[in-house]
């Protein structure tokens, strides 16, 4: 056959391979966005059925985030050791044991035991699902890859409170909401297994470099001693603490603001969230052609930041308001993608499910930490610090993904010098 005719064949068969991983991956991904919310749409009915306090209910939370955070962790091991793809069927097994045990729960005890296996079951995605697209995705589309991961997050989050309440509500038990969540896991997982070769981690190095011949291997822990691990852990923890508190008080905030009803500070969330998507969509296009990333997720979060500190001052009519705290998350979602092709390059060679995992543990921690210090500031009258501290907490953000930039660009100029 002739040469010239076989390249465009071996570049469509891998966009449909890329297409294939990237699709499989965002439905994976958005599943467990979805499982964030297993518990918390329906805090209300906890409440009437078990007579539960919102302490109780924030335990809830807490549990989740914190077996979720250290499994975290410990799972980019498990995932660089045996492989991402069965992890990630082990996971939604997790979520399915999860929706079970919520819709048996008899009380407190019961609830709990579903958050630990939800955050369980949490726990590997971000090093799981960034080892598969690292591995599977050609580096053209690597940048949209992201961009996708990143929107069907968002998606989950947005889905879940609508598809539990409304079950809840059409049924009148809120015990058959959690029939449709365990359906719709088993879903997920069954998808997961008939695209198993779609997210088969052990095809592909797209995202691996090989280390060069004869070169000593490190110790499997020697990933932590890399500042910049650390810094882009940091950039999760300050970003994650600003998308708590939009998403746990920006709608009181905005009602003892503004005087705006709840029933319309409520969709202040889904605006963020949906305007964040939007904003990964361009992401995509943009991390593709940025070499510097740590200025592109600067100029973006530097404008999100901007439009919280406006919100703060109270100057704004109401409306007008609601709608510019919304779109600060377009800010925030275009600084995504660039995020995470950051990490991938801090990230040294083989260690990809290792250095994500421990990075995206900074995530589960900052919406540990940030929801009970921005529940004080609502609770001692002021609304303001919400939007002004999810300000600050974005600009820490800014700077230690500069500071990252920084390591990498003195790391390459290293190497030229070398060489």
């Amino acid at each position: 056959m002739d040469s010239s005719l076989a390249t465009p064949l071996d570049a469509g068969l891998q966009r449909r391979r890329d297409i294939a991983t990237i699709s499989t991956i965002g439905v994976a991904h958005g599943s467990s966005h979805f499982f964030h919310m297993l518990l918390p749409p329906l805090f209300p009915a906890f409440i009437q059925a078990f007579g539960l306090s919102y302490s109780e209910l924030g335990l809830l939370v807490t549990t989740f985030f914190v077996i979720s955070g250290a499994g975290q962790a410990t799972s980019g091991f498990i995932v660089d050791r045996i492989g991402a793809r069965p992890v990630l069927f082990v996971a939604m097994g997790c979520f399915a044991l999860a929706s079970a045990a919520a819709g048996l729960a008899q009380g407190f005890g019961g609830l709990l035991l579903a958050a630990a296996l939800a955050g369980l079951g949490n726990a590997p995605f971000h090093p799981a699902d960034f080892t598969i697209l690292n591995k599977r995705v050609s580096q053209p589309r690597l940048g949209h890859a992201f961009s996708v991961h990143g929107i069907t997050g968002n998606l989950g989050w947005a889905l879940a409170p609508v598809f539990s309440i409304g079950i809840a509500q059409a049924s009148g038990n809120w015990r058959y909401a959690y029939l449709g969540t365990a359906l719709v896991a088993l879903a997920v997982l069954a998808l997961l297994y008939w695209q198993r070769d779609a997210i088969d981690d052990r095809q592909g190095s797209w995202g691996h470099a090989k280390a060069a011949p004869g070169t000593a291997a490190e110790h499997p822990m020697a990933f932590l001693k890399l500042p910049s691990v650390w810094l882009c852990f940091s950039f999760f923890f300050w970003t994650t603490a600003a998308l708590s508190s939009i998403q746990s008080f920006a709608s009181p905030a905005l009602q003892q603001m503004y005087g705006l009803p709840l029933a319309l500070t409520a969709y202040v969330v889904t605006g963020y969230m949906l305007a964040g998507a939007a904003g990964m969509v361009c992401g995509g296009f943009l991390v593709a052609r940025a070499e510097r990333l740590e200025r592109t997720i600067a100029l973006a979060m530097a404008f999100a930041a901007a439009l919280l500190l406006l919100v703060a001052t109270g100057l704004l009519p109401g409306l007008l308001a609601a709608g510019v705290a919304a779109l600060a998350g377009f800010g925030t979602g275009l600084a995504g993608p660039s995020r995470d092709m950051l990490i991938k390059r801090a990230a040294p060679p083989g260690a990809t499910g290792r250095v994500y995992g421990t990075v995206y543990s900074g995530l589960d921690i900052g919406f540990a930490l940030a929801a009970p210090v921005f529940g004080w500031v609502l609770d001692h009258g002021m609304p303001r610090g919400v939007f002004a501290g999810a300000a600050v907490a974005l600009m820490l953000g800014v700077g230690s993904a500069g500071l990252v930039g920084l390591g990498l660009a003195r790391r390459r100029g290293l190497v030229v010098a070398g060489s």
